[in-house]
């Protein structure tokens, strides 16, 4: 199972992706989770210690030479566009129970589409995860879907979209749609975020009424204090959690 995350920044897109993850650990599955978003930091938010040291892949400048034979930065020129990534989810992650955590980081230099040695490194390494790893995997990507291609994208059982009521949000995920469409990637459900009644859930839904909800998780004090303490929101008690578990089931 691949499923991919994405949604705007800041509607809790990366705290879903970590109850996800932590859920999908305590049923007993082997979930490789991928952090593809520079601003989010997912391995905080399920709970890996030391999350704050974790170096991002495309910061790692002696690694993107060796596997590429050309310095980061490098815009051009010669280099390998098909670098060896096969050993790197089990020497780079970071693990917690049944999870290893990847933390890719952001292409400082021409965007993630760029034709550059991180750029290659990374796009290299999300095609062998997605297409080559038999562990679920669960990626948390920035606000679009940046690291997928057409040939990934086929692989991709699941586009997740995280959306809050909003019309920022509600434009994000249909920009969203529009670059799934153009690689071949179709199948996208929402989950609805900070639902604090059931005109929430309405406007979503009525706004929304092309996509497919998979469920609806409510505003919740408990979720926002446990960020501000540094805790996972798995470890915190919430009914997130219960709805998370029920979305898991039917993924």
């Amino acid at each position: 199972m691949k499923i991919a995350i994405s949604g705007k920044g800041g509607v809790g897109k990366t705290t879903f992706a970590a109850l996800l993850i932590r859920t999908l650990d305590q049923a007993g599955k082997h979930v490789l989770a991928i952090d593809a978003d520079p601003d989010a930091n997912l391995a905080s938010a399920v709970g890996v210690s030391g999350a704050g040291d974790i170096v991002p892949i495309a910061e790692m400048e002696d690694l993107i030479y060796e596997r590429t034979e050309a310095r980061p930065g490098t815009i051009g020129g010669y280099f390998k566009l098909n670098p060896k990534v096969d050993d790197l989810p089990d020497t780079l992650s970071v693990k917690l129970n049944n999870i290893k955590l990847m933390r890719l980081g952001g292409v400082k230099k021409g965007g993630a589409g760029c034709i550059c040695p991180e750029s290659t490194l990374l796009k290299a390494l999300v095609t062998h995860i997605v297409l080559a790893r038999d562990e679920v995997v669960i990626m948390d990507m920035e606000a679009g879907i940046e690291h997928l291609g057409r040939g990934t994208a086929k692989a991709v059982n699941r586009l997740l979209v995280v959306v809050e009521p909003g019309r920022r949000s509600i434009d994000t995920a249909e920009h969203i749609r529009k670059l799934a469409s153009e690689i071949g990637l179709s199948n996208i459900h929402l989950i609805g975020n900070k639902i604090r009644n059931k005109d929430d859930e309405a406007f979503l839904k009525d706004h929304l009424s092309g996509f497919e909800f998979l469920g609806f998780l409510p505003f919740d004090d408990a979720l926002i204090e446990a960020d501000l303490k540094g805790i996972s929101p798995f470890d915190t008690e919430s009914a997130a959690k219960k709805i998370v578990e029920s979305i898991a089931l039917h993924l």
